[in-house]
């Protein structure tokens, strides 16, 4: 059974969700992707650094890892080949269920989007792999915005397309970044715990 995760009080008309560790439960999938296609060219991503970027658009950590480390690596290529190991992994993908328990509840009677750091492909295959794709109206993905989280923006193109005002909606975040920019955005927003915590929890009911 899941931990319950309770919502703020109010009303929405609309659901925006981020996709990877929000709505699938995808992150130590990406980072397993993220070691081997880093460890190509001896780049070191530690899991704790990895957490901190969530929500980073994917060229945007390349770039910044190499900055850090003096590596020059082909970002295109080493992006591309993050991305198909992700998807070697995906048979392995499962939803995080509290955030399902919402979707189930809500599906029908108000929009949903997701917006991602990701790119369009990847939200699509991971919401594909676990069986939840048709249930979004709108996909905001790396691509579709100039500035990514905490900017407010990539939320403000999601509710501009699903057509409500911005204070109407609720936002599914499981990063400090993706809440700041739902606040940034004047949003309400419940933060969906990290795999580890949602296990502590869990073992707590028990």
């Amino acid at each position: 059974m899941a931990v319950r995760l309770p919502l703020p009080p109010g009303t929405f008309k609309a659901y925006l969700f981020d996709c990877d560790g929000t709505v699938a439960d995808s992150m130590p999938l990406h980072y397993l992707a993220w070691r081997q296609a880093l460890g190509e060219w001896n780049c070191k991503f530690s899991e704790e650094r990895f957490y901190e970027l969530g929500g980073v658009p994917i060229v945007e950590i390349i770039e910044r890892l190499g900055r850090e480390q003096g590596i020059e690596m082909p970002i295109p290529l080493v992006a591309k080949r993050k991305e198909e190991l992700y998807y070697e992994h995906l048979p392995k993908l499962k939803c995080v269920p509290e955030v399902l328990e919402h979707i189930e509840q809500q599906h029908g009677r108000i929009p949903f989007a997701v917006v991602s750091g990701s790119t369009r492909d990847s939200v699509e295959a991971s919401l594909r792999a676990i069986g939840l794709l048709d249930r979004f109206d709108v996909f905001v993905c790396a691509g579709d915005y100039v500035k990514s989280k905490p900017d407010p923006e990539p939320f403000l193109i999601a509710a501009e397309r699903l057509g409500v005002p911005p204070e109407t909606c609720l936002v599914f975040e499981d990063t400090q970044m993706g809440i700041d920019a739902a606040t940034a955005a004047g949003m309400a927003s419940v933060r969906v715990p990290a795999p580890w915590e949602r296990l502590a929890a869990k073992s707590d009911q028990q």
